[in-house]
C-alpha cells in the first residue's frame, strides 16, 4: 500500500523535469550523485513537497523554483533513508533573509532575561523548521542551512537534541560516541584557544550543533571532514548510508 501511494503521489505531483534540471545544479550537496540517484532525489523532493507545507514569512513570495530547491536540499540527507525520518514536523517557514528571534532565558541567579538575535534557521523540537532563503542561496564552503536544520530534526527523533540521533541497524553506539566525543572535545579546545579551525567554530556550541554542522560539511565539503575527523566521517557514512 505504501509503494502504491508513493507511485500515485509521484504521478500527480512529481517536480517537472524542466524545473528539476534548472534547480539541480544549485543543490551543491547533490554534486556527488549520478543520474539515477539524482532522479531518486527528485522523487524524494517531490514527496517532501507533497507532505510538508512550505510557508513564506516576512513578505517573501515563494516560487516553484524556490520550493523545489528547498525540497531538493532537504531530500539529500534522507536519500537512502526514507521520508518517514521527517515525521516529526509538518511545516518549513521560509523568511527572505536572516530573521530576529526573541528568547527568554533564566540566569544562574534565577533572573529571567529577554534577548534577540538574528538567525539563519532553527528547528523546534515539537514544531516547524525555520530557514532564511538568503542563507539558502548564499551557502557553500561547508555551509547549508537546510541540511543543518534537517540534521537537527533527525537528532530530535528520540525526543532530545543531543548530537546522537537514533542509530541505524548495525551501527555501534559506542563507536559513534567515541568518534564524536573526541572530535567535539578537540574542536571546543581549539575554539576556546582562538586557534584556526577547518570546521565552523559554531560547532563548538554543544553536541547537537556539532552534529548539525558536521552533517553540513559531510555533504558540502566531504573531503575536508574526512581529512579533519575521519572517524566522524565514517560514522556519518554509516548513518546517512552515503559516501559523498
Amino acid at each position: 500500500m505504501r509503494d502504491w501511494r508513493r507511485r500515485r503521489i509521484l504521478r500527480r505531483h512529481r517536480i517537472p523535469g524542466e524545473l528539476w534540471r534548472r534547480v539541480l545544479p544549485q543543490i551543491r550537496a547533490a554534486a556527488h550523485l549520478g543520474p539515477a540517484d539524482t532522479e531518486r532525489l527528485r522523487d524524494t523532493a517531490s514527496l517532501f513537497l507533497h507532505a510538508k507545507s512550505l510557508e513564506p514569512a516576512g513578505g517573501l513570495v515563494l516560487t516553484d523554483a524556490m520550493r523545489a530547491r528547498i525540497a531538493g536540499e532537504a531530500a539529500v540527507p534522507i536519500l537512502n533513508l526514507a521520508l518517514d525520518y521527517y515525521h516529526n514536523f509538518w511545516s518549513v517557514v521560509v523568511y527572505g533573509e536572516a530573521y530576529v528571534a526573541r528568547d527568554l532565558f533564566r540566569d544562574e541567579a534565577g533572573v529571567v532575561h529577554a534577548g534577540a538575535d538574528a538567525r539563519a534557521g532553527e528547528a523546534w523540537l515539537y514544531g516547524p523548521v525555520v530557514i532564511s532563503w538568503e542563507d539558502v542561496v548564499n551557502g557553500g564552503d561547508g555551509f547549508n542551512v537546510v541540511i543543518h536544520e534537517m540534521a537537527h530534526k533527525l537528532d530530535m527523533l528520540d525526543g532530545v537534541a543531543n548530537g546522537r540521533p537514533p542509530m541505524q541497524p548495525g551501527m555501534v553506539q559506542a563507536d559513534w560516541t567515541a568518534a564524536f566525543s573526541a572530535a567535539f572535545e578537540a574542536h571546543t579546545r581549539d575554539v576556546a584557544a582562538g586557534r584556526h579551525t577547518d570546521i565552523d567554530a559554531y560547532a563548538a556550541t554543544n553536541p547537537a550543533e556539532f552534529f548539525a554542522v558536521t552533517s553540513e560539511v559531510f555533504f558540502e565539503a566531504p573531503r575536508r571532514l574526512q581529512a579533519v575527523w575521519p572517524a566522524v566521517y565514517e560514522q556519518l557514512v554509516l548513518y546517512y548510508r552515503q559516501r559523498p
